[in-house]
C-alpha cells in the first residue's frame, strides 16, 4: 500500500490540494476573527449601554448608595478595557479578512462623532487634486468643491524665554539717564513667568504631582529646574495669592450654613512619619437655592484636638452639618459667644452601618467568589430603606428654595421620621448593648434633635456630601506623595487646596484661573482683588466666541 494515503500521484493536483486546504484554513481563521470581533464590539456595547443608565440614574434621582462613585469608577474602567480590546479584534479581523474573499468583513458599529470645537485653531494640509482623469486619460478638470477630514492634534509643550528689553536713553541738555521701570514680575527676583508658575502649583496640589517628578519631567524635556528653584517659586506663589485666601476665607463663613469635615495627612517628622489633619469647610447654597457663589476653606493641624475647629469657628454662627466628632460639642453650647451654633447630623453617616450589615450585593458578590457570605441583618435591611425613602423625596426638591423645601418636608418626610423614631425605639429595647444594629440605632437616637432638625429649616441637606467630596482630592493625592514634608508644607496644601477646589466648584479651569491671576495680581488695585476671585474672573486669553 501507498504510504502516502490518498494523496494525489499528480504534482499539480498536489499543489491544488494544499491550496485549497490553505484557503480553507484562511477562511475559518477569518471567520473566527470576525467572530471574534463581533464578540467583542457586542460587550464593548453592553458595558457603554451600563455606563450610561447608571450616569443618568445618578444625574436624575443622585446617589443611590454609599459606593455608587466606586461603581461608576469600576465600570468605566471595565468599558475602557472592552473597548480597547474590541478595537485590536476589529482590526485583527480585517487583517484575516483581507487573506480571503469568501468571508465579508466586520465593521464596529460606532456612534456619530461630535464636531471639534469652533474655538480650536485649524491648519489646512491640501492634498493635491488629480490631474487627469482616472477613467478616461483626459486632462480637461474642473474643481467641484472639496471634501475635508479633521483630525484633532497636540503639539507638545513648548519652552521659551521671554526677554523684556528696556533701552535707556540720556538727555544732551543734563546728561539724566532716563528708563522704563521695569514689569512687574509674579514674584520677586522670579525666574519663571505666571503660566509656568501656575502650571507648578496647579501639578503639585491639584494633580499630585511632587516637585522632585516635575523637576526629572522637565529635565528630559531639555530645562533643567532645580528641585530647590522650583521650592523656592511654590512658597512665593502661594504668598502672592494670600490676599485672595483672606477675601474667600471671609465668605465662606460668612455662609448660614457651613459642612464641614477632616481626613488624615502624613507627614513626615524625625524619624518617623506623623498624622496630621486637614480640616475643610465648605459653603454650597445651591441645593436651596441660593445665589452664593460655593466656595471651600482647608486648614492644616498637627493633631486632631478640639481647639482646632474651634478656633477655626470662633466667629461664625449658623448651622454646622458634619460627624459626631466630639471636638465640635463646645461650638453647640447654648450660651457660646458670640453666638450658638446649630448642628445638623448627618443621615449618610448614619445610615452608614446599617447599610454595611444589610449589604446583599455584597454577600452576592462574596457567595460568587466561594466565600462564606455575611450574615444580613432585617433590621439593618429596613433602617436602610426607612432612610432611603427620605432621601428620595430629598432628591426632587434639590435646588429649590428653602421654603418649597421646609414645606414639602413637613407634609412627607415629618410622618417617616416620626415612624422611623417609634420603629428604633421599640427594637432598640429588645436588643443587647454589644449588638451592631443597637448601636448604630443608638448613635441616631442620642443626636434625635440634631437629626431632625432638617424637618423645620429648608437649607438643612441631610448629608455631608459637599464636604466629603472636597477632601477627595487629598484621598487621591496621599497614594502620590506618601506624606507632606512638614508641618509649613501642610500649611501651604492647605492653602492651594482652597484656591484650587473653589475653583472647580466653580466650573473654573484651575490652571488657567491661577495664570491669569498670577500675571496680574502685582499690579491688581487692592480695594478690587474680589474682581480675581473664581466666580469673578473671565478668562482673557480664550476667544470671544469659546467664552
Amino acid at each position: 500500500m501507498d504510504s502516502r494515503g490518498d494523496l494525489p500521484d499528480d504534482v499539480n493536483a498536489l499543489k491544488a490540494a494544499l491550496i485549497a486546504e490553505s484557503a480553507r484554513a484562511t477562511r475559518v481563521e477569518a471567520e473566527l476573527a470576525v467572530a471574534r470581533a463581533k464578540a467583542s464590539d457586542d460587550q464593548a456595547l453592553i458595558a457603554h449601554q451600563q455606563l450610561q443608565i447608571k450616569k443618568l440614574i445618578r444625574e436624575l434621582y443622585g446617589s443611590r448608595s454609599e459606593r455608587t462613585s466606586r461603581l461608576l469608577d469600576q465600570i468605566e474602567l471595565q468599558f475602557e478595557e472592552l473597548e480597547s480590546s474590541a478595537t485590536e479584534d476589529e482590526i485583527a479581523a480585517e487583517k484575516a479578512v483581507a487573506k480571503t474573499t469568501a468571508v465579508t468583513a466586520f465593521t464596529r458599529r460606532r456612534p456619530a462623532r461630535k464636531p471639534f470645537p469652533e474655538h480650536l485653531p485649524r491648519e489646512r494640509v491640501i492634498v493635491p487634486g488629480p490631474t487627469i482623469c482616472v477613467c478616461c486619460g483626459g486632462s480637461r478638470l474642473r474643481n467641484l468643491g472639496e471634501t475635508i477630514t479633521e483630525t484633532l492634534e497636540s503639539i507638545p509643550r513648548q519652552w521659551k524665554v521671554i526677554q523684556y528689553v528696556r533701552e535707556k536713553f540720556t538727555c544732551r541738555d543734563c546728561e539724566k539717564i532716563s528708563q522704563a521701570p521695569a514689569p512687574f514680575h509674579v514674584i520677586a527676583r522670579g525666574l519663571v513667568g505666571p503660566s509656568l508658575l501656575a502650571m507648578i502649583l496647579f501639578e503639585k496640589f491639584g494633580q499630585h504631582q511632587p516637585l522632585n517628578r516635575q523637576a526629572e519631567r522637565y529635565a528630559r524635556e531639555g530645562v533643567p529646574l532645580s528641585l530647590s528653584t522650583l521650592a523656592d517659586h511654590v512658597g512665593a506663589g502661594c504668598a502672592v495669592l494670600e490676599p485672595l485666601l483672606e477675601r474667600m476665607e471671609a465668605h465662606v463663613f460668612a455662609a448660614e450654613r457651613l459642612h464641614s469635615d477632616d481626613t488624615t495627612v502624613p507627614v513626615l517628622a524625625k524619624g518617623k512619619t506623623a498624622t496630621g489633619r486637614c480640616w475643610v469647610y465648605v459653603r454650597d447654597d445651591r441645593p436651596f437655592g441660593g445665589t452664593a457663589p460655593p466656595a471651600a476653606m482647608f486648614y492644616y493641624s498637627r493633631d486632631r484636638t478640639a481647639e482646632h475647629p474651634q478656633a477655626h469657628l470662633a466667629n461664625y454662627a449658623g448651622i454646622f452639618q458634619a460627624d459626631a466628632y466630639s471636638g465640635y460639642n463646645k461650638l453647640y453650647e447654648p450660651d457660646r459667644q458670640p453666638s450658638p451654633i446649630f448642628e445638623a447630623a448627618c443621615w449618610v453617616h448614619a445610615r452608614r452601618p446599617f447599610f454595611v450589615m444589610a449589604d446583599v450585593a455584597e454577600n452576592a458578590r462574596r457567595t460568587a467568589q466561594g466565600k462564606a457570605p455575611a450574615p444580613v441583618s432585617p433590621l439593618a435591611l429596613e433602617a436602610v430603606q426607612r432612610i432611603d425613602a427620605l432621601f428620595e423625596i430629598e432628591r426632587s426638591i434639590n435646588g429649590q428654595t428653602a421654603e418649597r423645601r421646609r414645606a414639602v418636608r413637613q407634609q412627607l418626610s415629618a410622618p417617616l421620621v416620626a415612624d422611623l423614631e417609634s420603629w428604633m425605639r421599640e427594637q432598640r429595647a429588645k436588643l443587647s448593648r454589644d449588638n451592631d444594629v443597637a448601636k448604630a440605632m443608638e448613635y441616631m437616637l442620642k443626636r434625635w434633635p440634631a437629626f431632625t432638625r432638617f424637618l423645620d429649616d429648608g437649607r438643612i441637606c441631610l448629608s455631608n456630601n459637599a464636604a466629603e467630596r472636597a477632601l477627595r482630592g487629598i484621598a487621591l493625592g496621599r497614594k502620590s506623595w506618601l506624606f507632606a514634608g512638614s508641618d509649613r508644607g501642610g500649611q501651604r496644601a492647605a492653602v492651594m487646596y482652597s484656591l484650587i477646589v473653589t475653583a472647580k466648584m466653580n466650573d473654573v479651569d484651575p490652571q488657567a484661573w491661577l495664570a491669569d491671576v498670577l500675571a496680574c495680581i502685582a499690579e491688581h488695585p487692592a480695594h478690587l482683588i474680589d474682581q480675581l476671585l473664581p466666580w469673578n474672573w473671565r478668562p482673557v486669553s480664550v476667544p470671544a466666541k469659546a467664552a
